[in-house]
């Protein structure tokens, strides 16, 4: 029930953590559907299409002030039928809207604020309105009021505008490029492309704000590691060192926020997502596993920790995010009260002496690298002040009382796709560095997406809250990233059904998903709701595209299987990164990280032993994972397992264990020895 006794709108029962905060909101919110657009239609009024997700800081502040506004909300419920939307249960619904933002204003962003008509038709666009004009931008009751002028005085004006969005966005093809993947000179150009771009002082690429560029880190481990070039490798290991050591980075308890604000590192924007902890986890496991850099074997591990600790459910999967905005102690929501430390503040948990070394050590200082004298912790000093343990005291003690601070909330849905991506990285993780427990949350978020996620004929959904299935389809990157994710647990436990349930979810990409003459991809299903334009993006944002997604898990599924559709399908969908990558390298990184694997072959890899406990046969299972060689594909059972095709006709050699690898229908000898396999799979 409303404070005012009425109560809550139709909102109330979602399953969104998103929606449900603005259950309560004096506006009559409809969620997305087509009972919303026939109330539309039978009142004769415009749609207000209002798009956010739980953990977004301007989200919440619209909210505040203008949708708990009784006057503001009297004024929509009058002339609009309201409808709110979580884009990260409906990427597709964003997806449509945000090009159209995009193509009208140049930008876009979160929330974003569409007037549509009742056909769903964009014809006014914005993102963020101030409850009062505020620097050039007009007040949303302005806006709202300007609008529904229009609509009554200039309907026909008004469709027709629509009209023509709604044709331009028809007209929108992107260049695909052919169906051959990127070659040698490609993938040069996208180096030399992002070495333009690279900010040799401080890590990273472009100007602020400074996002982690995970896939294309990929990219780069996997192109050093296939030509040996050096520039590639630096550009990735200072980068990841320069994102560790800053702000963007929880000193004290590990996992990565979503950008940093400024080009230096130092002050991020607070949120923690699902999706970058698990692509970063990912990249710094593999730049371990390129150089042995143990501040990239910390950074993996702490933040696989951070990963479990902290965004785990009570179902065994992995929520969304956790919110920029805590509690201050004073009953304000600010963002960054969380993380935070004054100088005095580490002297009331430390004492004089310790607290000046942490500050040190951390860089707190008395002026504040963020707001109102506070500071972001970082790491800027490359040389340690004090002793480890010294250090790892401090560090105990600030997370220990820091954890008595009001927490952020968390954003418990699962989502298909990024949960997909968790499995991926916590299996190689748990499995380059002896942490089987890390393994095993990887399992149990595989075994929650196929009990709650998927049906009987393999069809995902793409979200779930608190065990229970929601109502939405899931899209391209759901089925790509959950196939990716099985695909690398598949390799590390040497248990075949997860290729199997890969293999079922990439026949719906090949049959539901893909253009049959083009080979393009869409983001949605062939049988999913039609949208005013079916979406189709092959641009990696701040996770890898469906499309680039769809490509590296097809290719891997064929290197497991020798299956010639799935291997033309990727390739087919790799002919988007000819065209893109050396012109746009840094959106389409995990394009090019696939074709760097089809460059290499991609090599297949099969261990055979007595048994998967068998210490030798441990050995070069282990030496395998750890085989830098661009997008290898890794087996391992018994000579009379039927788990895996790459299994078939391999036996022991002298009746020991034995590793075998091909790559383009040649393989090598086996071996016995893992030196040698070591060798083989440097790249």
């Amino acid at each position: 029930m409303r404070q005012d006794g009425s109560m809550p709108n139709r909102l109330a029962h979602e399953t969104s953590p998103y929606l449900l905060q603005h259950a309560d909101n004096p506006v009559d919110w409809w969620p997305w559907s087509a009972e919303a657009f026939e109330e539309a239609r039978k009142r004769n009024v415009p749609v207000l299409l209002s798009i956010g997700y739980s953990s977004c800081h301007w989200c919440h502040v619209m909210a505040h002030e203008s949708f708990e506004d009784q006057e503001t909300a009297e004024y929509l419920n009058a002339h609009y039928v309201s409808v709110k939307v979580d884009r990260e249960e409906r990427p597709d619904v964003d997806a449509v809207y945000m090009e159209a933002v995009q193509a009208a204003t140049g930008q876009g962003g979160w929330p974003m604020t569409v007037f549509l008509t009742p056909d769903a038709e964009p014809f006014y666009f914005g993102t963020y309105f101030p409850p009062a004009p505020r620097q050039g931008m007009p007040s949303f009751r302005q806006v709202l009021q300007g609008v529904h002028q229009a609509w009554d005085e200039r309907r026909d004006e008004v469709t027709e505008v629509a009209g023509k969005i709604v044709r331009d966005l028809a007209g929108r093809e992107i260049s695909y490029g052919d169906a051959r993947t990127p070659g040698e000179e490609e993938l040069a150009q996208a180096l030399l492309a992002l070495t333009r771009e690279y900010d040799p002082q401080r890590g990273g690429f472009g100007g602020a704000p400074k996002f982690p560029p995970s896939m294309v880190l990929e990219f780069l481990l996997r192109h050093h590691a296939r030509t040996g070039a050096e520039g590639a490798l630096q550009m990735a290991r200072d980068t990841c060192e320069r994102m560790a050591r800053g702000g963007m980075y929880d000193q004290l308890g590990g996992g990565f926020a979503r950008y940093s604000v400024d080009r230096d590192w130092v002050v991020p924007h607070f949120e923690k997502m699902l999706y970058d902890n698990a692509l970063l986890c990912r990249v710094y496991a593999h730049l371990w596993r390129a150089t042995g850099s143990e501040l990239a074997r910390r950074v993996a591990l702490e933040t696989a920790d951070f990963m479990v600790r902290e965004l785990r459910t009570n179902e065994g999967g992995f929520a969304s995010a956790l919110d920029a905005d805590s509690d201050d102690g004073t009953g304000r929501h600010v963002e960054g009260a969380y993380y935070v430390w004054t100088p005095e503040q580490l002297r009331e948990v430390l004492g004089e002496q310790d607290a000046e070394l942490a500050a040190q050590h951390f860089g707190v200082t008395e002026e504040g690298t963020f707001e109102e004298g506070a500071s972001v912790l970082q790491l800027p000093v490359r040389d340690a002040l004090f002793d480890a343990g010294k250090a790892a005291s401090i560090s105990e003690r600030l997370l220990a009382k820091r954890s008595e601070r009001p927490a952020p909330g968390r954003d418990d849905k699962i989502v298909a796709a990024w949960n997909g991506l968790a499995i991926a990285a916590l299996a190689e993780t748990g499995a380059y560095f002896d942490r089987p427990d890390l393994v095993e949350a990887a399992v149990a978020a595989a075994d929650l997406l196929v009990r709650l996620h998927l049906d009987e004929q393999a069809r995902l959904t793409r979200t779930s809250k608190d065990g229970h299935a929601g109502a939405n389809a899931g899209v391209l990157e759901d089925y790509a990233d959950v196939a990716e994710g099985f695909l690398a647990l598949a390799s590390v436990t040497g248990e075949g059904v997860w290729l199997e349930f890969a293999g079922f979810l990439l026949d719906h990409v090949l049959v539901r998903f893909t253009d049959p003459e083009s080979g393009s991809l869409y983001d949605t299903a062939a049988d999913a709701e039609r949208l005013i334009r079916r979406p189709q993006d092959p641009t990696d944002n701040a996770a890898p595209s469906g499309w680039t997604a769809a490509a590296n898990a097809l290719l891997s599924y064929a290197a497991h299987t020798g299956s010639e559709p799935h291997r033309a399908a990727a390739e087919k969908a790799l002919g988007v990164v000819k065209a893109l990558g050396p012109r746009v390298p840094r959106f389409i990184g995990w394009g090019l990280a696939a074709a760097e694997a089809v460059l290499d072959g991609p090599r297949e890899v099969a261990i055979v032993g007595p048994a998967l406990d068998h210490e030798a046969t441990r050995t070069l299972h282990r030496t395998a994972l750890l085989g830098t060689a661009p997008g290898a594909v890794v087996a391992v059972g018994t000579p009379q397992s039927e788990e895996f095709p790459l299994l078939t006709d391999r036996p022991l050699v002298g009746g020991e264990p034995a590793a075998y690898v091909c790559r383009n229908f040649t393989c090598d000898a086996p071996t016995t020895e893992p030196d040698r396999l070591r060798t083989v799979l440097s790249g």
